[in-house]
């Protein structure tokens, strides 16, 4: 798991240190760079360097994050996962509903990171476990877990900066008013409760971007991109405006077709930090958002 990375002509002129160079062009935070200097982890042509040192042009950087971290937080537990792509440095899944991303009082050893902490251990890497995006218990969809902290730290970055996309597919009651649009709502947590959100006009700027791509008696099916990402966000917005998710028994109502939430995160993209090369995933609905569909 090594970094490797040339010095440029313009990485000469433009930085007075390594350091510079690894924190404005390769955006390590200074938490991160100052543990991999510690570790003697940063080599100039295999030579541990001191960072402090200006750029020499043409110099080959690398990088190594291959030291091993304690990931006991972290119980691990034989869960199938539908990897739908994986290299050294992040995998990709497919999460079903039903299943939730972090271990809690109530999924302590069945969730979605206690399956990863499983699969790292029978591939041999000791790692923490990191997921990039998180979606609800009842959600289905990709789901991004990086391999090591600097993967992570870039890909928040991403999302931060909107190169990180992330595209739903969504099933809401009844049919909406215009077949494209924005709900631009802000969002705040609901009082007196840990779990719901609510509209506020003392919440978070929270928008929402959709589409319809096909309107049935009662029910349509909308694809939504999200501009922010707030907790409930397509839950919360669709409820709002009085089309909730079909199943959605927080913000809607009980359906007799379908135990959870129509809510499926179908697509992701982003730019992969060490190729430089964007990536984009598809993942198809699941049998019972398909079912309900034909």
């Amino acid at each position: 798991m090594i970094l490797n990375y040339t010095i440029t002509k313009n990485d000469i002129t433009k930085y007075s240190s390594i350091n510079e160079l690894l924190t404005d062009r390769l955006k390590f935070s200074s938490n991160l760079l100052s543990k991999l200097i510690r570790l003697q982890n940063i080599k100039c042509n295999n030579i541990i360097c001191d960072t402090r040192n200006k750029p020499i042009y043409d110099s080959i950087l690398s990088i190594d994050f291959g030291y091993e971290e304690d990931n006991s937080n972290i119980v691990p537990n034989n869960i199938k996962l539908d990897i739908v792509y994986e290299d050294d440095w992040l995998i990709v899944l497919n999460k079903p509903a039903g299943i939730a991303i972090h271990p809690s009082l109530l999924h302590y050893d069945n969730s979605l990171s206690n399956g990863v902490r499983f699969y790292f251990d029978s591939i041999n890497l000791k790692k923490k476990i990191r997921p990039v995006n998180r979606l609800d218990f009842n959600t289905s969809g990709l789901v991004v877990f990086a391999k090591c902290e600097y993967i992570q730290e870039c890909l928040i970055k991403q999302m931060e900066s909107h190169i990180f996309k992330k595209e739903y597919l969504c099933i809401v009651e009844g049919k909406l008013s215009h077949l494209s649009g924005s709900i631009n709502l802000p969002i705040a947590r609901k009082d007196n409760s840990i779990i719901e959100r609510v509209v506020s006009p003392n919440g978070k700027n929270a928008i929402t971007h959709y589409e319809v791509l096909k309107e049935f008696n009662n029910f349509s099916l909308v694809k939504c991109s999200l501009e922010t990402g707030r907790t409930h966000q397509i839950r919360v917005h669709f409820s709002s405006i009085g089309h909730p998710l079909v199943g959605d028994t927080l913000y809607g109502h009980a359906s007799n077709i379908l135990d959870r939430q129509a809510l499926h995160s179908y697509k992701l993209e982003f730019v992969h930090p060490i190729t430089n090369k964007k990536r984009v995933f598809v993942c198809d609905l699941p049998n019972a958002l398909k079912k309900i569909i034909e």
